[in-house]
């Protein structure tokens, strides 16, 4: 394959006017397979991203994430990765991708990739190489093959537990039809897990980061970033205590493994970025990662997972702040991605944090107050200092699809739990684009879509929301808008305003002031969260720049956000005011 689709002197190379752009940066997650569909097989591809840049730019965004987009068997919606160096010919060709990458670009608009470390795909050349080399070879050290226990081999060598439910180990079968080797996989059998104390392993992911980096990519999202290193000694899942400790999680080698990436990123002109998804419930070991010489932000799962209520998010908003502060970082703050249950759906329940665990079939929602709720929160994350992520459909209001027919679940995660769990691929259906019926413009009227889309989506598509000035995507383009346009927003220090919270109580309500969410970012802006029933009054003199909803006679109805621009006689003057911040040194915006 011909890798230099584009010479080198063809390249655009992302602006270096702003080195800082990440920190306050808009980044919107492109799932392909579900964004549109060029070429009209029902599937997203390439060119349907391609010719949908222009919504993406009038939406406002600073930079794409997108999830895979390397040949694979699917096996776990394109996280089992089969070649990093070309494009899965279901969403186009290597050349489609730079071309992608420079037109973006011309835009204004960044790219992000995903990369999977931890493991690659069954069928990737090396898993195939190690199967048939044979126990003991050079090839299989490159991966976690053991003979097992027992006198037979036939016990499994740990009890470690899948990500997605069940066993960690598959056992080979050798040429004869005997029992083989077994080898790791901590996701599904069809995803082994590489060996990253093997000099082979850390090398070739060096080298991919510099292969996509010539051509243009402004970052990487660094997959299960916390998982990589694994005990040599395969002990247990509690056998050894402390800090760093645990046989596949957080270990301390992994910080190696980021410094030598952030060297090679830094070595690229216009900030190249280092995203990490950690899953880490240790508040400082989690920042550790973020640390100068490591990764540049991590995804803030805590706030995401968090139930609906004042009390709640200002806890997490306050710890997620306060960790970064030490080490320079900004947060990110997210609603939704491709693995979690759409606001709009898991607002509007009655138990509405989020735990994969949790996740069951029939549990009821209110997709009414969900919406409410949804595009509250979408004004209250997009003011929190820091970067703000938007996965795919957010800006549309969409709901998850939880009445997918059972055949058509792909999700290894429905499979491995029994069939308890719906799994995720209720947040992953096409978007819809224009029409009052299926595909809804994602693919040509007669082609049948990978997964179904409901047929009430019709007021939802794109078109619709366009011609409808209260509708959630114009909602969406005028707080971006907004975010880019006042200086207070992005980066920067929050100041909790704890005395409007007081003040904004409706007269004769007792709680209300306790389900409002109040701060200020500069003396002239306030974002202002309702989550509670009770209408509360907005500050005296501020004027409303933008809400989730309409007032009701001058008062805030519950379950909404407003953002306001506050009189000059309103400024901070109360020098015991609560400040929290999470970077000493504000970004230009970019």
């Amino acid at each position: 394959m011909d890798t230099e689709v584009l010479t080198r002197a063809e390249r655009a190379v992302p602006s270096s006017d702003n080195p800082l752009w990440w920190r306050s940066a808009v980044i919107y997650q492109v799932y392909v397979r579900s964004f549109a569909d060029g070429n009209g097989d029902g599937t997203g591809d390439l060119a349907g991203v391609r010719a949908r840049l222009g919504y993406l730019k009038d939406l406002g965004v600073d930079a794409l994430w997108f999830n895979p987009w390397y040949p694979s068997p699917l096996a776990d919606g394109g996280y089992d990765v089969q070649d990093y160096r070309d494009i899965d010919p279901r969403f186009g060709t290597l050349e489609e991708a730079e071309l992608l990458i420079q037109e973006a670009l011309a835009l204004g608009i960044r790219t992000i990739i995903d990369v999977v470390p931890n493991h690659i795909s069954d069928q990737h050349p090396w898993f195939q190489a190690a199967l048939a080399a044979g126990p003991g070879s050079p090839e299989r050290e490159r991966f976690w093959f053991h003979p097992g226990k027992g006198e037979n081999g036939d016990e499994i060598p740990t009890h470690w537990v899948s990500s997605f439910q069940g066993e960690t180990w598959t056992r080979t079968t050798n040429p004869d039809g005997t029992p083989g080797e077994w080898y790791l996989h901590m996701f599904t059998p069809e995803q082994p897990d590489l060996n990253w104390n093997h000099p082979d392993v850390r090398r070739e992911h060096e080298e991919i980061l510099r292969f996509w980096f010539d051509r243009g990519v402004a970052g990487v999202r660094i997959d299960s970033a916390a998982l990589l290193i694994k005990d040599p000694e395969l002990p247990e899942v509690g056998e050894k205590q402390g800090p760093g400790q645990h046989p596949t999680e957080d270990r301390d080698e992994l910080h190696d493994v980021y410094r030598s990436w952030r060297e090679i990123a830094d070595s690229y002109p216009g900030t190249r970025v280092l995203v990490g998804e950690i899953w880490v419930p240790d508040i400082v070991r989690f920042t550790n990662y973020l640390r100068p010489d490591e990764m540049h932000t991590a995804f803030n799962f805590d706030f995401l997972a968090r139930p609906w209520g004042a009390a709640s998010f200002r806890e997490s908003i306050t710890a997620t702040l306060e960790a970064h502060a030490p080490v320079g970082a900004p947060s990110t703050w997210v609603l939704s991605n491709h693995d979690v249950t759409r606001p709009v759906t898991r607002y509007g329940r009655e138990d509405s944090a989020f735990a994969f665990l949790k996740k069951r079939f029939g549990v009821p929602t209110d997709p009414e107050l969900g919406l409410r709720r949804a595009r509250a929160a979408a004004l209250l994350v997009a003011a929190l200092p820091g970067s703000l992520y938007i996965y795919q459909g957010d800006e549309l209001g969409l709901p998850e699809v939880e009445d997918l027919p059972l055949e058509l679940i792909e999700d290894p995660m429905h499979f491995r739990s029994g069939g308890t769990d719906p799994g995720r691929d209720g947040c992953r259906v096409p978007l819809p684009w224009t029409g009052d019926h299926a595909p809804f413009g994602f693919s040509p009227d007669t082609t049948s879509t990978w997964l179904p889309q409901p047929e009430g989506w019709s007021d939802l598509t794109v078109a619709a929301q366009e011609a409808d000035p209260a509708s959630t995507l114009n909602l969406y383009r005028d707080l971006l808008r907004l975010r880019r346009e006042l200086p207070e927003l992005g980066d920067g220090p929050l100041q909790w305003w704890d005395d409007a919270v007081s003040a904004a109580a409706e007269p004769g309500a007792t709680h209300g002031g306790s389900e409002v969410l109040a701060f200020r970012r500069g003396d002239r802006f306030a974002c202002v969260v309702n989550t509670g029933e009770v209408p509360v009054a907005l500050p005296p003199g501020a004027a409303v720049l933008l809400s989730s909803c309409p007032l009701d006679a001058g008062l805030l109805p519950g379950n909404a956000a407003a953002w306001l621009r506050l009189e000059p006689a309103a400024s901070l003057s109360d020098p015991s005011r609560n400040t929290t911040t999470n970077t000493e040194q504000s970004a230009p915006r970019g």
